[in-house]
């Protein structure tokens, strides 16, 4: 599998998610911030798991996953949506680099955005052609896993 950590920072669940790719898999780990990806890739190393892991810097208007395009099979983006500007383009390009039929799983931290924040950003990847798959019960979240159509 090829997977995408949008958001990673410093790989919380980046080196989990390699461990669980197979050796022709890549964790593709994105964050705005270059010293976190930094950080990452030393953990990474630590883990045993850089040659799975990936760096991927972007900014705050380019997400620079062209190379991506269609070839990610799983997203996941866990407590970054409320970081991001624009909502609209993040899931526009995070739609562009899934395989058809892949998966992204969405979750915001309940104690930090509300509800109706997190149904308006569920509303955005509905309007960028995502297919709610299934609601999603993790602690202390609002989740949901989308698939490509």
């Amino acid at each position: 599998m090829n997977v995408l950590d949008f958001g990673s920072a410093m790989g919380f669940f980046s080196i989990p998610m390699a461990h669980m790719v197979n050796p022709d898999g890549k964790v593709i780990c994105v964050d705005i911030q270059e010293k976190m990806l930094t950080v990452l890739k030393k953990r990474a190393k630590r883990a045993g798991v850089s040659n799975l892991i990936e760096n991927h810097i972007c900014t705050d208007d380019s997400v620079k996953l062209e190379k991506y395009h269609g070839k990610i099979d799983f997203i996941l983006a866990f407590a970054v949506a409320h970081e991001v500007p624009d909502q609209n383009f993040m899931f526009s390009e995070l739609y562009k680099v899934l395989k058809p039929k892949g998966k992204l799983l969405f979750a915001e931290p309940s104690g930090h955005i509300s509800e109706s924040d997190f149904k308006n950003s569920v509303s955005i990847a509905l309007k960028n052609n995502f297919i709610e798959a299934e609601l999603l019960n993790i602690r202390y979240s609002y989740s949901i896993l989308f698939e490509k159509s």
